[in-house]
């Protein structure tokens, strides 16, 4: 069970600010309230991992290979989804479609990526949620009915629905979409080729069939096409059943895992209680959307180190590995808050006695924090700040061109 989005999904309808509205800019230190936040969606254009931001080439009204690329940055607490699972954004491939839930930058002086005007359309550019097809769908409980299929020369169109899983009244527009011969078809524990798909007899070498709604998930992306039509997607992958789609969730959830056991669990710093000669006691609260098991090992009693991040989550002074300025001590409360938890926050609440605090464990401020079962292990130099300096950004937000 992954906490917080889980809560979320329960309460869905909740609204979205619309395009008409005022902006919302979070309290920095603060998870704000979904229903603030601008939904919109594109492909992905540019990633910069490291500093957990890249651009969006967002869908709209007019031709979409026109459409400048919009900077974006993710919260603190920002959410990637990817194949149902939690995700980094290294993870996500380029031209992938992206769903997006954004505010205003919450302080404007420390944002990653270039702030607008509040007029500008593109001024929402920071992320809590960020989640492709099959994600965003799983959430919203609704599927991709397939209509029909087209081929000819091992490429050609797909037709389908997205519609709600459950049924209902409201009927949703055919959307057409392409598929070629890269196109990767999940089955149970196979993958599939369009080819085999064709020799078993499913789909057509050469003309229509129908796909009489056949309920799947797809994996969607945008690239050039030759015939003109600009605002077309593309189909990377189709999942023909829960299995498929599963071990795919299962796949990139390890994925996760592994990356947050060795980068350390974010968390905000709540409190700060000081002590004498060094002591303290840090109240923090640690970042939602991830898997149980990685909460699992905060325990009351273990051992655990904090080290002071920036907003990009980057270790501050990590060049002899993270460990090396960490606050060691032992956790002497793990608490679980009760009722709805907001996006981005686990809701779980741990406090660390430490017999020397360092600098940046100050309340508002980003943290990350390891158990004691975790590997220790050295970072790359793209993911640590060397100089002591909390607002230190490699490279600045003038590296996105002003299209």
């Amino acid at each position: 069970m992954l906490l917080a989005l889980t809560t979320w999904c329960l309460v869905i309808a909740v609204g979205t600010a619309a395009e008409g509205d005022k902006p919302y800019r979070p309290e920095a230190g603060k998870f704000p309230a979904l229903d603030h936040s601008l939904a919109y969606r594109g492909e992905l254009v540019f990633v910069d991992h490291a500093n957990r931001r890249g651009s969006l080439r967002v869908r709209s009204s007019g031709v979409f290979f026109q459409n400048a690329p919009r900077p974006f940055a993710l919260l603190p607490y920002g959410i990637v989804r990817y194949h149902g699972a939690p995700a980094d954004l290294r993870d996500v491939p380029l031209g992938t479609v992206m769903h997006v839930r954004a505010y205003l930058p919450p302080d404007p002086a420390t944002s990653a990526v270039p702030v607008l005007p509040l007029d500008n359309k593109d001024a929402v550019n920071h992320v809590l949620l960020l989640e492709d097809e099959p994600s965003h769908c799983q959430r919203a409980g609704s599927v991709w009915n397939l209509t029909e299929v087209t081929l000819k020369n091992n490429a050609g169109m797909i037709v389908a629905r997205c519609e709600a899983k459950a049924g209902g009244d409201a009927k949703a527009d055919d959307e057409q979409m392409t598929i070629d011969a890269a196109t990767r078809i999940w089955r149970g524990r196979e993958c599939l080729s369009l080819a085999e798909l064709v020799a078993e007899g499913a789909w057509p070498a050469d003309g229509k069939k129908s796909l009489d709604g056949q309920p799947v998930q797809l994996g969607i992306t945008w690239r050039p096409t030759p015939d003109g039509i600009f605002n077309r997607f593309h189909i990377s992958d189709i999942w023909l059943d829960d299995i498929a789609m599963q071990r795919a969730a299962a796949n990139q959830n390890e994925t996760h895992k592994a990356f947050i056991r060795s980068r350390w669990m974010p968390a905000f710093v709540d409190a700060v209680a000081y002590g004498a000669f060094g002591r303290a006691t840090v109240t923090a609260t640690l970042f939602g959307g991830m898997d149980e098991t990685l909460y699992a090992d905060f325990r009351k009693g273990g051992g655990a180190m904090m080290n002071a991040a920036e907003n990009t989550l980057k270790h501050d002074q990590g060049a002899c590995g993270p460990q090396h300025m960490a606050s060691a001590g032992s956790l002497v409360d793990v608490t679980r808050m009760d009722g709805d938890v907001p996006l981005g926050s686990s809701g779980i609440r741990i406090r660390l006695e430490t017999d020397l605090i360092t600098e940046g464990l100050r309340p508002g401020c980003v943290v990350r924090v390891r158990p004691d079962n975790w590997p220790v292990v050295q970072l790359p130099r793209e993911e640590f700040i060397n100089d002591g300096d909390i607002t230190e950004r490699f490279p600045g937000p003038g590296i996105f061109p002003k299209y």
